[in-house]
């Protein structure tokens, strides 16, 4: 379900004041819309366990922060040895 149009995207004010001020790398919350502002800026998005550096574009835009920083890892199989092969 979307945000009501008349309540706006939602940002959280601390992450963006310090935006304004700063222009270097910003730890920001993953629920936080993605606006126009942010276009070009380079910030730091946790996954739980450490921070994702997510540099914005403009296709980005009405997008949240958390889709780009993703929280789970990718499955890969492992391969296994013949026995002929263990040396």
């Amino acid at each position: 379900m979307k945000r009501s149009k008349w309540k706006g995207p939602y940002v959280e004010e601390i992450n963006f004041k310090l935006n304004k001020e700063v222009s270097g790398l910003q730890a920001i919350s993953r629920n936080s819309v993605i606006i126009p502002q942010f276009v070009g800026k380079l910030f730091a998005v946790s996954n739980g366990t450490t921070y994702h550096k997510v540099k914005v574009t403009y296709d980005m835009l009405g997008h949240k922060f958390g889709e780009f920083s993703f929280t789970r890892k990718s499955f890969i199989y492992k391969k296994k040895l013949k026995k002929w092969d263990k040396k």
